[in-house]
């Protein structure tokens, strides 16, 4: 089993193994964040990140044989590797945190047969021991209210995680994403050079059919594409805050 980003050493939930094991309701995340400079958006919190993120689109995993590349949405908090601009003295400076960090320490993970998914736990984070906290299990070996809603909460970021999967597919059906570049000089001379991104190529969005524009607004994509294309604006905020910030 891989570990996403964020995640130190990704473990499946054991009622044995783990029957005495806390949770710090009190302990921050935000340390496993401050050097990411992006992370995994699902498309049901666009009309919230873009308010706030430029919201980009990257190509992920490795391609099957005879397949096409996946891609997934980002919200991007930096502009260089390493730099998370909305980690300040361990707060979060932004009004919205994605979903992605809010699941933490938790997350589904596919198992080996490739079939089934099961609740796991970052092992490898502080936040977790059997000295002090709010407990995963009860004395009977059930699951705690903190740990079914935090398993409801992983669950329902997979199934938004699929839909999110899904409307990328249909932007990849449509050629409708291009290779794009940021570029920014600084005051103080220095240069920001962004690539590895993708966005919406507005030439190829203008020539839809007029029947597929239509198919885009009635799936809610052709919002999804607008929300996208008003987030880029902040790339030259994030130039901005990162000449503040060094």
């Amino acid at each position: 089993m891989s570990n996403p980003p964020m995640y130190g050493n990704l473990v499946p939930l054991d009622r044995t193994q783990h029957a005495k094991l806390k949770l710090s309701t009190d302990k921050s995340s935000l340390d496993r964040i401050q050097g990411l400079n992006s992370l995994f958006l699902a498309v049901a919190e666009f009309s919230d990140a873009c308010k706030e993120f430029p919201v980009v689109f990257v190509r992920v995993g490795a391609a099957a044989e005879g397949q096409r590349q996946a891609i997934a949405p980002l919200a991007v908090f930096g502009l260089k590797q390493g730099s998370n601009l909305f980690v300040k003295d361990n707060q979060w400076t932004a009004r919205y945190l994605p979903a992605y960090v809010r699941r933490y320490p938790f997350a589904m993970a596919r198992m080996d047969d490739g079939d089934s998914m099961v609740l796991c736990v970052d092992g490898a984070w502080d936040g977790l021991s059997e000295a002090a906290g709010a407990p995963l299990f009860d004395d009977k070996g059930e699951a705690s209210e903190l740990l079914l809603n935090a398993k409801n909460f992983c669950e329902e970021f997979e199934r938004e995680a699929d839909r999110t999967r899904q409307a990328c597919e249909i932007l990849q059906d449509l050629n409708l994403l291009q290779d794009m570049r940021f570029e920014a000089t600084l005051p103080n001379g220095e240069k920001l050079d962004v690539d590895g991104f993708m966005t919406i190529n507005e030439k190829a969005l203008a020539e839809l059919p007029d029947a597929k524009v239509v198919e885009l607004h009635r799936n809610g994509l052709l919002e999804l594409i607008t929300m996208h294309r008003l987030s880029l604006g902040h790339m030259s905020r994030l130039a901005t805050q990162y000449q503040a910030q060094n």
